[in-house]
Formats: structure tokens, C-alpha cells, sequence
């Protein structure tokens, strides 16, 4: 029952991608509007958006509220998407949900792929009893199907350019579409971004009379993070909390985690009690998979779903710590990627950090070819390896490596949810996006 649901659901994308509220709004009236009978929390950004709403979900879990979180894509399986409580959909849950879902369709309402599981998601956060769910957007803001929630707070990360060919082609154009999920006198706040999209952002949550808070303006947080020995500081007008621990890897989580916790403090007028031991601990739990991920020790092997260039960027910033505290040492980057990512890019910031690179493919008809990835690539390596197969070209790496250098696997999340489904011995989703 579960996997003729799951095939169901992967059927719905023959609807492609449709920007729009009107079937979504349809969809969640049909259901009886699950998502107010709980509070929200709504999380939009370029880069950083999954990880600021786990460590949101991990603090919340640990100041004793019952959590939903909804994320995208999954990297294996269909039901990372939907968790409670750390604890990932039930199988039969989908397949209720599927069903129920069926039910509500016709002629007339034939959502997305991406329409239906969010509709599913808030049915079952309801159905779950949840105090609050964390909603990370999908896609843009505006038109997301995540947006017909009136959360207490929400938050931009970050904003590139990224999915040109929706959101349009400049910064002011993302951000506003990106500033779509602020609402009338809702609290947002907002991590790095560039001064042009700032003043669309600030020009939006003025016109909607929202408070607005911007990170190293209103919060920070200072610091380093990724081990036990490492901490940092946040700080606000209200708060300030003296050596967290952020069990995610990167300097960059430290955007991220002020990001959480500003959230957090703005969704305080709503009801939310916010603790300093939750911040604590929910900061140190948190876990996140396929971003700056340690999966292996010798040689040290770890999988990031960067696919733009300044997710690129700060990988190697990673990268480049890696290089300082490991003099000598090699860094071998396996390498795969959509087709419409911008692959020349990408590889700039990481040119002079790798020294050996093996091209794969994702086991996905969007995938670039090894011989679209050489051709973007061009010359930046004296010698490249080329392998279709994943598994011959993890082989590879492990052959060029030796037990004291680095092995990074990059390029999508996709190619992630590949290697983590090899080791796993799973059979891979035939849709993740």
C-alpha cells in the first residue's frame, strides 16, 4: 500500500512545477484547514533554509513543544520530508493521507506533486496534535504552497541568484518573490544578504507593517562551530547566550543558528517560550544530513548538497580550514549536477582547494553528463576522472585517497540522497526534487 502510494505521488509530477496558491488554497479548504489548528513557523532563503528550520525544530523539541517539520527535497526516502518530533511519517500515515487525498481531487483541482505533499503534511501535523510546525518553503515564497499559513514569525537566509528561471533574473526580483511569505504585522527576520535584496525585503515588511530584524543589525552570532572544543555567542537586543555548541559543521551555521534563534525570539509574542538550556540543547542535537556531512573517518569522507555558487563558496570556506589545520594533506572532490546549474561557476571558489576530481552522474534524467561537467570545467584540473556509474566513481576517489586526506562529495543533493542510498543498500526515489 505504501509503495503504490508513494508511485502515486511520484505520478503527480507529471503536473510539473505550477507557482500559485489558487489549488493549494482549494486543497487545505477541502481538508477543513489543518494547518490553524497549530502554530507555524515559516522559513524561506536561497541557501540555509533546511538547516535554520532543523535547529528551529531541535530547539523547540527540547524546550518540550511537540514539533512538525516539513523540508524538501528528501534525500532516500519520501517520508524525511513530513517528521514530528525528530521521528519521520509512518508508512501507513502516508498511505491514509494518499487516499484522503485522492478523495479530495477531481477535474477540477489536480495539484503538483509538491501541492499534494505539503497539503499532507499539514493534515498530518494536525492529525499528530503538533504545538507547532517549522515550514520550509520549496520554492521561491510568494506562490510556494507553503505560503497559505499565517505563522507567528518567519525568516529569509539568504538570497542568490538561483532558479533564474522562476524567481527571475536579478536579486530585487528573488527577494521580493522570496519576500512573499511576510505577512500583514508578522515578525520576519533576516540573515546575510546583499543590500539589494535587503532594501526590497525592508521595502515589502513596511508596506505590511512587519517588524524586521536583520542579522548584524538586530542579532549575530560570533564565534566558530563543528566540534565540542569550538563555541560561539549570540547575541540580540533582548539576549545574549555565551558558549553554544552547534553540532552542524561550517562556519557558515552560524548564520543559520542566529537566524533559529532570532526566529524563535520573534515567535515569543505568539506564545512561544524560549529558553536558554532549550537553545542549548537543541543546538547540540541537531542533526541535518547531507550538509557538511562526516560520513567517514579514514580518509575523512563527507557529502554536501551545495548545488549553487555560493553554497559553493561556503564549502570552501570549509574547505580551506580543512587545508590549515591538515597541511599536506589531499583533497579529492567527487563531483555531480543538474543540468541547469550554473557548473563553471560552482567550481571557481573550489579550484585552487581540490586536488584530484572525479565527474559523476545522478541517477536522475536532469543530470548533467560527465561530458557536460568536463566541458564546463574546462581546464581548471591537470587531470580529471570521468565516471558514470556513482559507485565506480566512489571507487576512484577511495583508490586516489589516502587514509589521512579529504574526500568531498558535492554538487546536489541528489547525488547525496545516491551515496546515502548505496550505503544503504536502498532503492533510490525516482523523484527528489
Amino acid at each position: 500500500m505504501y509503495a503504490s502510494s508513494v508511485a502515486y505521488l511520484y505520478s503527480l509530477q507529471k503536473h510539473g512545477i505550477k507557482l500559485g496558491l489558487e489549488r493549494m488554497t482549494a486543497l487545505v479548504s477541502r481538508l477543513g484547514m489543518p494547518q490553524t489548528r497549530y502554530h507555524t513557523l515559516h522559513i524561506a532563503g536561497t541557501n540555509g533554509k533546511g538547516s535554520t528550520a532543523a535547529m528551529t525544530a531541535a530547539i523547540l523539541q527540547a524546550a518540550g513543544y511537540r514539533v512538525g517539520l516539513y523540508t524538501s527535497p528528501h534525500l532516500v526516502e519520501f517520508r524525511e520530508r513530513i517528521r514530528v518530533n525528530g521521528e519521520m511519517i509512518t508508512e501507513s500515515d502516508v498511505a491514509r493521507l494518499t487516499e484522503q487525498m485522492k478523495g479530495l481531487c477531481d477535474l477540477n483541482l489536480a495539484p503538483t506533486f509538491f501541492e499534494c505533499t505539503t497539503a499532507m503534511a499539514l493534515q498530518y501535523f494536525a492529525d499528530s496534535r503538533v504545538d507547532v510546525a517549522v515550514l520550509e518553503v520549496g520554492l521561491g515564497g510568494r506562490f510556494d504552497a507553503t505560503n497559505i499559513v499565517t505563522p507567528l514569525a518567519c525568516a529569509i537566509t539568504t538570497i542568490e541568484l538561483d532558479h533564474q528561471e522562476y524567481l527571475g533574473t536579478t536579486l530585487a526580483s528573488i527577494a521580493f518573490e522570496k519576500a512573499g511569505i511576510i505577512k500583514p504585522t508578522v515578525p520576519v527576520v533576516v540573515g546575510r544578504v546583499p543590500e539589494e535584496a535587503w532594501q526590497t525585503i525592508d521595502r515589502v515588511a513596511s508596506d505590511r507593517d512587519a517588524p524586521l530584524g536583520r542579522l548584524g543589525r538586530n542579532f549575530e552570532a560570533i564565534g566558530t562551530t563543528g566540534t565540542t572544543q569550538e563555541c560561539f555567542s549570540y547575541s540580540s537586543s533582548n539576549l545574549r547566550y555565551e558558549n553554544l555548541h552547534c553540532a552542524l559543521q561550517g562556519v557558515h551555521q552560524l548564520d543559520n543558528a542566529a537566524c533559529a534563534v532570532a526566529l524563535l525570539e520573534a515567535a515569543g509574542s505568539g506564545g512561544i517560550v524560549l529558553t536558554e538550556q532549550a537553545v542549548r540543547e537543541g543546538l547540540d542535537r541537531v542533526r541535518w544530513e547531507g550538509r557538511i556531512e562526516v560520513v567517514d573517518r579514514q580518509p575523512m569522507t563527507i557529502l554536501d548538497g551545495a548545488h549553487n555558487p555560493a553554497a559553493a563558496r561556503v564549502l570552501a570556506q570549509y574547505l580551506r580550514k580543512f587545508r590549515s589545520f591538515h597541511p599536506g594533506r589531499r583533497i579529492i572532490l567527487v563531483l555531480g549536477m543538474m543540468r541547469d546549474k550554473d557548473h563553471r561557476r560552482f567550481v571557481e571558489p573550489l579550484t585552487d582547494l581540490v586536488d584530484e576530481v572525479v565527474l559523476t552522474e545522478v541517477d536522475l534524467p536532469r543530470s548533467a553528463t560527465i561530458q557536460e561537467l568536463q566541458a564546463a570545467i574546462g581546464n581548471r584540473w591537470p587531470r580529471v576522472y570521468m565516471k558514470g556509474e556513482l559507485s565506480d566513481a566512489l571507487r576512484q576517489a577511495r583508490q586516489l585517497a589516502g587514509a589521512d586526506d579529504l574526500i568531498c562529495v558535492t554538487g546536489s543533493l541528489m547525488l547525496i540522497g545516491d551515496v546515502k542510498g548505496l550505503s544503504r543498500g536502498c532503492e533510490l526515489s525516482p523523484l527528489r526534487g
